[in-house]
Parts: C-alpha cells; structure tokens; sequence
C-alpha cells in the first residue's frame, strides 16, 4: 500500500473513532432517560445501540468528512461528526426495517433487532413489533443528534430540508425493491445512494457553506459513486466468497432482485439457464453446488455490470477532477471512489 493511501486510511480510521465516541456517549446518555421512563424501555434503546454499535463501516460518516474536506480545505472535521453520527442512526433505523421487511435474521454478524426480540419473547408478532418500534426509536435519536449539528449561519434549515429528502427517497427506492421494479438503477439511487454517497455529500458541503459551484461538484461525485457502490454490492452478493460475505450466493438464496439478475434477463438466458437460476432462487437452504452452478451461468451479466460499475466510478472520478477543490481534498475524494467501488473486486 502506498504512504499516501495509508496515511487516508489513517484518516478515515480517526472519523470512524470519533463518530463511535459520539454514538456511545449518547447511548449513555439515552439508556440513562430511559431508565427513568421505565425499567422495560431500556430493551429498544439497548437494541438500537447494539446494532448501531456492532461493526458498521462509517461510510457515510467518511462520505460526509470527504465533501466536508473539499469543499472547505479545511482538515478540522469537528463541525461534521454530530451530523455523521446522526447518519449513523438513519441507518440504524432503515436496517432494523428492511430486514423486518425482508425477514432477514441476521445483520453484522449478529441477531437482526426483530429476530432478536422474537427469540427474547418467544413470539413472533410482538417481536416483529417491538422491532419495528426500535426502528422508530433509532429514526428519533437520528433527528435528535441532528438537531445538535453545528450548521453555518443561514443553512441550517437547509440541512433539515436534506434530511427529510434522503428519507423520501430511501422509502421510495425501497417501494421499488419491494415490488422488484425493472429499474434496478433507479431503485439503487433512490434507495442506497440517497443517504450513503448524495446525501452525506451534500450534508458535507452545507456544513462547509460551500457555494453553488461546489454543491454541484459534490453531486455531480456523488450521485454516480452511490449507483457503483450498490452495484459492487450486487457483485458481491451474488459471487463473492464466503470470506466477503459470510455466505456464496447470499443475494440467489435471497431471491433478491439486483443489477445481475436484471442484467441476466435482458441478455435473453436460455430455457436450461433459467432453470438453473430457479431451481436456487430464493431458496435459503439451497446447496453450495447448485448456486455455483447457478453462478456459472450469470457470467455475461457480471461483464455487464461490471463495466457499467467501471463506467459509472470514471464518471465519479471525473467530476473530482473538474470540481473547486484543492488537490488534498480531491485525493481524498477518489480515495473514498476506490474505497467504495473496489472492495472485494
């Protein structure tokens, strides 16, 4: 690894830490007042804070210092980390709902929260509840950090109007997925580059009261990077190792309608291919051998989306070159590219 890469990772080890600091003071804080409203409240806050807390990456808040840092050449990050923290907390909630939604069980490594509470209770329906319920807890504390975010003079409402938007979206794009709409690239945008790449972006520049020029540069980066992101994603959860995803074919024994499967379809497969793609599709306990075979025949569709990852990481790139940054901040913002469009490649 180079010495300029490593002293990035460096500084993105330094946000990770002090969003972490941030999260657990105010999981103090939170299981404190919840104590005082009952002793059974503390169980959704010590759920929300387990997930919260149990090994996410901190991208956005790592999306958020980049925009920051660009825009504003400053390398004092204080005034983004409430902000990213309360990002944080937004994703919390969208997790603990869509694995509700998608009766996912598992999430980090660990129990998902209404599984948790299933297990706890010993039924189904009050744990699925209690889940959804620690899911609107986690969107509360989202905005209550939010609120305590250090915005410039005049744009803070301007903030909050951006909150709210990245979640309209979000519900959208989840609409979209949840009734496997062909747009699987809109659905990406909506759902996962809205509050992981766009969002924070922009987030990162009001906090840096940049000017309409570096708003746009910003989302001119972002909005490509959450789209490659997500196909990434999609590669991996379709062929990536066990050692990448804890499971081969995570995305087939799912049934999940991603940007390989849409690929595959519009390259018109044969009738022995799709078979083959049935016979695991959505099928949890389906043997590794019958997904490597499925696999086998999603080649040409990963060339596909492969190349349209590669396209759409060039044109993030692009926009970096062409944005009002220094030359720190736009090496800080392809580094953020590469880190989110070729893990596990």
């Amino acid at each position: 690894m180079a010495q300029g890469q490593m002293e990035l990772e460096a500084w993105m080890g330094r946000i990770r830490a002090q969003v972490d600091t941030i999260l657990e003071g105010f999981f103090e804080t939170k299981c404190g007042e919840a104590r005082q409203l009952s002793p059974k409240a503390i169980e959704l806050v010590a759920e929300v804070r387990d997930l919260t807390m149990r090994g996410g990456k901190r991208l956005r808040p790592i999306v958020t210092a980049a925009a920051y840092r660009a825009a504003s050449s400053s390398e004092d990050l204080k005034p983004t980390l409430v902000v990213s923290a309360a990002l944080e907390l937004l994703q919390t909630y969208l997790l603990i709902h869509d694995d509700w939604m998608d009766e996912d069980r598992e999430r980090r490594g660990g129990p998902a929260v209404h599984y948790a509470f299933q297990k706890k209770h010993g039924e189904d329906h009050l744990g699925a509840s209690l889940g959804i319920l620690a899911g609107d807890l986690a969107s509360t504390f989202g905005w209550e950090l939010l609120l305590e975010g250090h915005f410039p003079e005049g744009r803070q409402a301007e903030g909050f109007s951006l909150f709210v938007r990245m979640q309209k979206e979000v519900f959208a794009g989840q609409q979209l997925d949840l009734m496997t709409d062909e747009d699987v690239e809109r659905m990406h945008d909506l759902k996962t580059g809205s509050y992981t790449t766009r969002g924070p972006a922009e987030l990162g520049g009001i906090l840096a009261d940049a000017d309409a020029a570096g708003m746009r540069a910003l989302r001119e980066w972002s909005t490509p990077l959450g789209v490659a992101f997500q196909l990434r994603d999609d590669l991996l959860g379709t062929f990536g190792s066990a050692a990448q995803t804890g499971k081969p074919g995570d995305d087939l024994r799912h049934g999940k309608h991603n940007a390989v499967i849409a690929a595959f379809r519009r390259l018109e497969p044969s009738e022995a291919e799709q078979a083959l793609l049935q016979g695991v599709w959505g099928r949890a306990d389906a043997r590794d051998e019958e997904i490597a075979a499925a696999t086998q025949v999603l080649t040409a569709a990963r060339s596909e989306v492969e190349a349209r990852l590669r396209f759409l990481a060039d044109e993030a790139r692009a926009a970096v070159a062409a944005g009002p940054f220094d030359e720190r901040g736009k090496r800080i913002l392809e580094e953020v590219t590469r880190q989110l469009t070729d893990r596990g490649s």
